[in-house]
């Protein structure tokens, strides 16, 4: 078999239509566009998802989501961030001070995600079963 022996398989490439070519051509006089009408006209369209001026479907259908707007108030912590601060007691003002957590927030969640090797005191800071183990088994304590 050479290059100029290539070719595609019988049938899979089909010869289009050949519209306005004639009454005997199958597709002449007004070319498949039907009589009249916005459709019939060239330039005549419409806008994605206009259906006639009845309310489309993306308007018809319920919004669906939801975004949080405590999420923009709340923060998560990884252990190893914890020792970044030089504080005997960890708040979240100690934490907005070290620019660990955004300005804004006003709750602070301590996740276990990475190591903490130093004892560290947290206050009004909540942490998960994971981060209250290791924080304990470093010597840390947690108050409410």
């Amino acid at each position: 078999m050479r290059l100029n022996e290539l070719s595609p398989s019988k049938g899979a490439k089909k010869v289009g239509k050949r519209l306005g070519r004639g009454h005997s051509a199958g597709q002449g006089k007004t070319s498949g566009r039907g009589q009249k009408g916005q459709h019939a006209r060239s330039g005549g369209y419409h806008k994605v998802g206009f259906e006639g001026g009845q309310m489309p479907l993306q308007r018809r259908l319920p919004k669906v989501g939801f975004n949080s707007r405590m999420a923009c108030l709340t923060a998560e912590l990884r252990l190893h961030e914890l020792t970044i601060p030089s504080a005997d007691e960890i708040t979240i003002d100690v934490l907005k001070a070290a620019n660990l957590v955004p300005a804004v927030v006003t709750k602070v969640k301590v996740i276990k995600s990475g190591e903490i090797n130093k004892a560290v005191k947290l206050k009004g800071i909540a942490v998960t079963k994971g981060a209250r183990e290791a924080i304990e088994k470093a010597g840390g304590t947690i108050e409410a």
